[in-house]
């Protein structure tokens, strides 16, 4: 294992606006969306993921994120961030003025043809011209990768293959690596197996954790993932999205859980709990009118 950087400072990256809603079965209006990015702009983290810049015929919640961004009140230090799957994306994501973007790729075979409909190289293949025009533009590029414990149609996936899609994600030029628990199988043991693969070949100062809290155990899995170094994790609003293959059950981490977690850890993320309350009342009520459909 690499020599770990050790740092009582945390950085949450928040995803609510973006993989929170993004599987809303009703429809959250553009000034709703607007209104959450602005009520978290006040909260103290530095990064929202705001949209993405995927067909509408995949993702119809996210139609309209141009319109978002150009509503939301930007305020200096944060970067307003996008998904983008292919150069075309990239290129709207680009045009609407995002700060960042991220492709996303899996360590299973099985879920990258079924969410990204082709194979783990194919999809290396396709993020190559997007890692050249954000390089060109001045864009840094986050890369996710999926089912990095386990697949929902190939079971537990081995460390050496997330390690692998990891490392060749950082050299194409991704500045970081989001390690993505996509089911919420994951528990602190085997979150440590994947990580002692991982931070071999990519330092954990260029790694974040992103697990889902399906299992209830994401907070633990922050914890272990703490030991090895790292100082970025992934989170929701109100814990806003859930797991799209297990209904009904928790998905995303709630930002702040894990804001209270690492406060009594010692740890300090910057996120004032007050103002982040007035933005957990919105994402509530948008909770519940995605269940009430």
């Amino acid at each position: 294992m690499p020599q770990i950087i050790k740092s009582n400072r945390v950085r949450l990256f928040e995803v609510g606006p973006r993989d929170g809603l993004q599987n809303q079965s009703a429809q959250i209006s553009t000034d709703q969306k607007i209104e959450l990015v602005d009520l978290l702009s006040e909260c103290g983290m530095d990064h929202i993921e705001v949209t993405s810049f995927v067909s509408p015929k995949w993702i119809p919640q996210l139609c309209d994120g141009a319109q978002v961004l150009a509503g939301i009140q930007r305020r200096a230090g944060i970067a307003y961030t996008a998904l983008t799957p292919n150069l075309k994306g990239y290129a709207r994501a680009r045009d609407a003025g995002v700060d960042e973007v991220a492709v996303f790729a899996a360590a299973s075979q099985s879920f990258s043809q079924k969410n990204i409909h082709c194979s783990i190289g194919q999809s290396l293949e396709r993020f190559a011209p997007i890692l050249a025009a954000a390089k060109k533009d001045g864009i840094a590029v986050r890369a996710y990768v999926s089912c990095v414990v386990a697949c929902p149609y190939e079971g537990a996936i081995a460390p050496t293959d997330v390690a692998r899609i990891s490392k060749a994600l950082f050299d194409m030029g991704c500045y970081q690596i989001s390690l993505g628990d996509t089911i919420g199988a994951g528990s602190p043991q085997t979150i440590s197996a994947m990580l002692k693969a991982v931070v071999d070949v990519v330092g954990p100062q260029h790694l974040a954790g992103h697990y889902h809290d399906t299992g209830d155990r994401a907070l633990a899995n922050i914890e272990e993932s703490l030991r090895f170094g790292l100082r970025t994790f992934d989170s929701a609003v109100a814990g806003l999205g859930g797991c799209p293959y297990a209904p009904g059950a928790k998905g995303n981490v709630d930002t702040g859980l894990v804001v209270r977690r690492l406060s009594k850890l010692g740890f300090e993320t910057g996120v004032d709990l007050h103002k982040l309350a007035q933005a957990e009342r919105l994402a509530l009520i948008l909770k519940q009118k995605g269940l009430a459909v």
